[in-house]
Parts: C-alpha cells; structure tokens; sequence
C-alpha cells in the first residue's frame, strides 16, 4: 500500500539538543495514527516539522510521492495538510466567521474560489462544529470549549487530506472531551480525511487509532496496533519509569 505521508529519518536539532532522532513512519489514507510519549518526548516538535512550522535538520518528508521537506506551512496547506494547536491560537479580534472564512479562502484547491463560495464553506463549517450561533462573536469571547471547535471548523475549513489534532483533550471536562472526540469521528466519516492524533489519554487512542506510534527521548520505540504498543516494555517502561516491573 502506498503511503500518504512518508516520513524517512527525520532529525531535528535545537543547537547541541537533538529533539527529534532518526525518526522515520508512515501514514496510510483513511487510517486514524496515533502518536503518544511522555512529556518532552518530542511530539510537538515532530508534527511542527512535518506542517512547516520548524524547517527539519535532516531527513525526508513525502505526501503523495511529492517530497515536501522543504515546503513553507502554506504551501503544505495547498498539498492537503492541516493542523490543530494544544493550546488554541485564535485571531482574537476576528469574529468566528471571519476566522473560518480566512482559512476557507487561504485553503486547498481554493484559487478561484469566489468570496460567496468561501463565505458559504466557512458558514458549513461553523455550523458542522455547533458554532452556528456563536459566528458574530469574536474568538477571544469564546469559551474553551468552543475555541477547540473552532480550530477544528479552521482546519477543516483548508480541505485538507491529513488533519493533525495534537491532544485535543487537554483543558476539557469529561462531558466536552467526549464531545470533541465524536465530532473528530464525524469529520473523519464525512470528509474521509486521514487523522495524526497526538493525545495523553491512552484510552482515547486505544478506541480510536488504527496504529499508534510512540517515541520517547525523541527516538521511535515501538509501532504497531494500540494493542501491541500499549503492552510493549518499552512504552511502559518510558511512562511508568524503570522500576515499574516491581509493581506489575
């Protein structure tokens, strides 16, 4: 099977701090990947290498064949990519509407997309992520909750092939975690986007992922089904500690 995205031994350094080490997966379309490690184990850094964000030290990124390693975060968006922030990065100042609009009119396949037409998708976004009613009030007036929706109805606003939620769970109660999680679900079914689900919460990504690769130290530790990582030694050992078969 062909991949959508390959990603072959991708380095990245901070200076002396080698944050990410020879890292090399693959992702395969209509598949949901997890992606999991202890705190500083370098996730983040490898989902800001993959969209742009940071320019990778070494190493190869392909999507379809195309390789994209060096690709400014725009022109990845234009091959299909986008992305969900930990910590939500609103335009305050901007209405919701307007928000999703920008990202509807700045999207994949969007070149001669009317304003009527951007206006249209980013109103179907809104409304697909249960803001409808919240679309003439500024981001920085919207709850947490709603933030999180928000950069979801942004993302999916691009069009994209491959959507990045990194630990959508995070800040949320139990009743909106579990709100969030079906609506990534129902993206996922209606606009058959292929999901990287970077999450803390083990259970999640045991119902949800396809595969689950973890890292740790910045280096790959095991790949493979939730089953078969979540029962690796060396998964448990990197967030239980080296002790931890004292106790098992």
């Amino acid at each position: 099977m062909t991949p959508l995205v390959k990603v072959s031994n991708l380095v990245k350094r901070f200076g002396g701090i080698v944050a990410v080490n020879d890292v090399s997966f693959e992702i395969y379309k209509g598949e949901t990947l997890g992606f999991i490690g202890p705190n500083g184990a370098g996730k983040s850094t490898v989902v800001n290498c993959l969209t742009g964000y940071l320019p990778a030290t070494s190493g190869k990124i392909e999507m379809n064949g195309v390789d994209i390693t060096h690709m400014k975060p725009h022109q990845r968006v234009h091959m299909g990519l986008a992305r969900t922030y930990q910590i939500p990065r609103p335009f305050p100042e901007l209405t919701a509407l307007t928000s999703v609009l920008a990202s509807s009119i700045s999207g994949k396949k969007r070149v001669n997309q009317s304003f009527q037409d951007a206006m249209y998708d980013a109103t179907h976004y809104l409304e697909f992520v249960g803001l409808f009613s919240k679309r003439n009030i500024l981001a920085r007036d919207l709850t947490f909750y709603e933030l999180r929706m928000l950069e979801l109805a942004r993302a999916l606003a691009t069009t994209p092939q491959l959507l990045f939620i990194d630990e959508v769970m995070a800040g949320l109660n139990p009743g909106e975690a579990k709100n969030a999680i079906q609506m990534i679900r129902k993206a996922k079914e209606q606009f058959g986007i292929t999901v990287f689900w970077i999450e803390h919460v083990m259970a999640v990504l045991m119902e949800a992922a396809d595969r689950i690769v973890a890292i740790n130290y910045g280096s790959k530790l095991a790949e493979g089904t939730p089953d078969e990582v979540v029962n690796n030694d060396d998964v448990i050992e990197a967030y239980l500690g080296r002790g931890w078969r004292k106790y098992a």
